[in-house]
């Protein structure tokens, strides 16, 4: 029996399929440990194959290739130094586990697999994954550790299991992506489970961006009165070595490092800076294209991209009709020039005169609608893709969720790319996050420093009625209602999954509700072929919300 133990929280942003560059970072952080005197490393779930990694745990190889590095790994630590505990998928037979695995004195020490696997939103674990059993706690030195992972923490009964069999602290390995509010949600579990169990908790996530999930580390541990002892930063690696003394029948936590949560505007903001960095990072995109309209939404894009990667890496064109006005050239330019990154002007009146020329004959009977305005959008997508082709730069679409909702973007055109910062943001918030950007500056952004109103993004850009100037004269409020009433009907539709009548209660004119409901369904086909992006809210396209493309249902009861 020991009386104290310095456990390390280590927050690690994997590559999903990186096994041999995950076990590296796996091993650099016991090395930090180590130097820190920590008795044991945690690392949080499936760190090892990285999170999530959908089918590849489907084939052999891959999981054979997991369990050699582990079993190496496992034999790294008959040095004497901090023992592991550490998340990958497992086989059991002919079972296949989400597994917590203890690494210490040369082997692999102990095994438990995930009891609640998670079948719901961005999860669809019981795809791949036999639920374990019930576990019981873990000997590691002198004391016994309930160990759990992710959703094992979002029911009682792992936690009560643990308890009554004698684990005296929980240890919880989470893969949990970033939404707004989630970390309220997080810290109310922990409490819940601290509560029933009366012990103390340490919750260990990971960081990093795969695919439209980011993950925000933000690792914690709660004493057993419910109180922060700890809490390492949201948005980067970090190891966090906190220090652990036996009283009596329990085990206290000193105090450590606590970083507060980031307010709202800023982690929602650093989700896409991480989300766009590390999908351009990992899949070795030397950088990104941007069309820049002169804007709002492909101005915080721009933005986004250049403190993500850097103005070196960031290429914006700005592709004029007819239709553009002056002032949003000079917003353009004005953009371009703050942010620091190269901006080329390529007009697109040579191909819109070369389309109207082919399709005249053809259109001769049909006036002139939005398939000339789509021409527009889908020229400019031309350009970017050809621009792509020729200099290897990833295309960043700027659509937000508001117009992907209604289906306020062309196919094709606007909607081309290869990933979308701000497919999960509302127009609302983009006005918000653009004001909060000019008055702050991430602790990790490459961009430029904050010094208030239009420093970062022009504040013409912000002030100025919204428009796809696609014609003369047009403002998004002519196609739609105004944002403000367009994205809270909007969250009541995609958030909440409420009625029409449930609507027009909360005060929303029934009409209005009505052509925002038939909008949103008639879309769905065009979000079907949009880029992926970072999911932000509870309720992301693609991946939480899957709607028929055949769909008769009109909402009415």
């Amino acid at each position: 029996m020991t009386d104290t133990l310095a456990i390390a929280l280590a927050q690690i942003n994997p590559t999903v399929g990186d096994i041999d560059g995950n076990l590296d970072r796996i091993r650099r952080a016991r090395t930090d440990a180590a130097g820190q005197n920590a008795d044991l490393v945690v690392t949080g779930e499936l760190v090892v194959s990285g999170y999530p990694p959908e089918d590849l745990v489907l084939k052999r190889a891959f999981l054979d290739v997991i369990e050699a590095g582990v079993k190496a790994l496992a034999e790294e630590t008959a040095d004497g130094g901090p023992g592991l505990l550490i998340g990958a998928p497992w086989r059991d037979g002919d079972e296949l586990h989400n597994a917590a695995l203890l690494l210490d004195g040369g082997d692999i020490a102990a095994l438990r697999f995930k009891h609640e696997l998670p079948n719901y939103g961005v999860f669809d674990e019981k795809r791949f994954f036999t639920a374990g059993p019930l576990p019981g706690p873990i000997a590691f030195r002198g004391v016994r550790l309930g160990v759990m992972v992710c959703e094992d923490m979002w029911y009682p009964d792992v936690a009560e299991c643990l308890q009554e069999s004698g684990a005296e602290i929980l240890v919880v390995l989470n893969g949990s992506p970033f939404e707004i509010d989630k970390t309220d949600d997080r810290l109310s579990l922990a409490v819940a489970r601290v509560t029933e169990t009366g012990l103390p908790l340490a919750y260990v996530n990971l960081v990093g961006g795969q695919d439209e999930l980011v993950f925000d580390g933000a690792s914690f541990v709660l004493d057993a009165e419910r109180k922060y002892r700890a809490r390492a930063p949201s948005w980067c690696e970090h190891l966090a070595v906190t220090h652990w003394s036996r009283a009596g029948e329990t085990w206290a936590c000193a105090d450590a490092n606590f970083v507060p949560e980031p307010e709202r505007c800023e982690s929602v903001y650093r989700a896409m800076v991480l989300g766009l960095r590390d999908y351009v990072g990992k899949n070795g995109f030397p950088g990104v294209l941007i069309g820049l309209s002169g804007g709002i939404d492909s101005a915080l894009t721009a933005a986004v991209a250049v403190d993500a990667l850097g103005p070196d890496r960031v290429h914006v064109v700005l592709m004029p009709s007819p239709f553009t006005s002056k002032t949003s050239i000079e917003d353009a330019e004005a953009t371009a020039r703050q942010l620091g990154c190269r901006l080329d002007t390529i007009p697109i009146d040579p191909a819109m005169n070369a389309f109207d020329d082919m399709l005249k004959e053809t259109f001769v009977t049909h006036p002139k609608d939005e398939t000339e305005e789509n021409i527009q959008a889908r020229a400019r997508g031309m350009v970017l893709m050809a621009l792509s082709n020729k200099f290897g730069h990833m295309v960043v679409s700027t659509g937000n969720k508001s117009e992907m909702s209604v289906g306020y973007a062309t196919l094709y055109g606007d909607m081309c790319g290869g990933y979308s910062v701000l497919k999960d943001v509302y127009k609302t918030t983009v006005f918000g996050l653009s004001h909060w950007r000019n008055d702050h500056k991430p602790d990790d952004a490459l961009g430029p420093d904050a010094g208030g109103d239009g420093s970062v993004i022009p504040e013409n850009i912000i002030t100025k009625p919204p428009t796809a100037e696609l014609k003369h004269d047009q403002t998004d409020q002519d196609s739609l209602p105004p944002y403000e009433e367009l994205d809270a009907i909007l969250k009541c539709l995609i958030e909440e999954e409420l009625s029409l009548d449930d609507i027009a209660a909360r005060g929303h004119d029934p009409a209005t509700a009505e052509e925002v409901w038939h909008m949103l369904d008639r879309a769905e086909y065009k979000r079907r072929q949009a880029p992926p992006g970072v999911k932000i809210t509870r309720r992301a396209f693609g991946r939480d919300r899957r709607y028929p493309l055949t769909n008769r249902f009109t909402g009415k009861v």
